[in-house]
């Protein structure tokens, strides 16, 4: 075949393969946190198979880890770092609101 007949055939590249998030040897545990935390985002909240790169069998294991770490209080619900900021923010700016109105009261 001449190459203006195939267009759409991709070149054959090299592509490097990623590494599995979980090695043969981790040991899917609630009280593993090194392993657990990886697959939890900023907010504490399960990050999905598609991110994490998990297979379905992995992912049910490490959601039902995370749970069990939550319930024993090892990991928290949700992050509260940003509900704390958010508090902050709002202190801030019913403050400037009550020094306006005395302002212009």
């Amino acid at each position: 075949m001449d190459k203006s007949k195939r267009p759409f055939l991709k070149s054959k590249l090299s592509f490097r393969r990623r590494l599995p998030p979980i090695q043969s040897g981790d040991q899917i545990s609630y009280r593993n946190m090194s392993l657990i935390s990886r697959f939890i985002s900023e907010q504490g909240k399960i990050l999905s198979r598609r991110v994490n790169r998990l297979t379905l069998k992995q992912q049910r294991l490490i959601t039902m880890a995370i749970k069990q770490a939550r319930i024993l209080s090892l990991l928290p619900f949700i992050n509260n770092e940003k509900q704390f900021e958010r508090a902050e923010l709002t202190d801030r700016t019913t403050g400037l609101r009550t020094r306006m109105k005395r302002v212009y009261s």
